[in-house]
């Protein structure tokens, strides 16, 4: 059974991995030129993240866990849809533009969603 101290360690890990996301999503939205309003994490089933019509980014915890290169693809995704709405040409050129290994990324987060 975890102690109360062991427990309040992985809530402060957590908090910290937390930030370092949320400071992630901003580096990438300065550098896509696109302003975020709201930035949260929380356990989503079906989806790696969500931006809803006034602005409100959602990412999915499961991202903290995974490499560093995953979750750029999901960032600059989602931060792409503020400027792009669909997946049409010119939001695959401005991926590519970003993240060069950008098909990569995606195929791989389909096959472990």
């Amino acid at each position: 059974m975890p102690t109360l101290l062991g427990k309040n360690r992985e809530c402060l890990i957590q908090s910290d991995e937390a930030e370092k996301f949320k400071s992630n999503v901003s580096e990438w939205a300065e550098k896509l030129d696109v302003e975020t309003k709201e930035i949260h994490l929380r356990s989503m089933k079906n989806k790696w993240a969500s931006l809803s019509r006034n602005g409100r980014l959602t990412f999915n915890t499961e991202l903290l866990e995974m490499e560093r290169e995953f979750c750029d693809y999901v960032i600059v995704h989602e931060l792409l849809h503020m400027k792009v709405p669909n997946h049409g040409k010119l939001f695959k050129s401005l991926m590519l533009a970003f993240l060069p290994d950008w098909e990569r990324y995606s195929e791989r987060l389909k096959v472990d969603r």
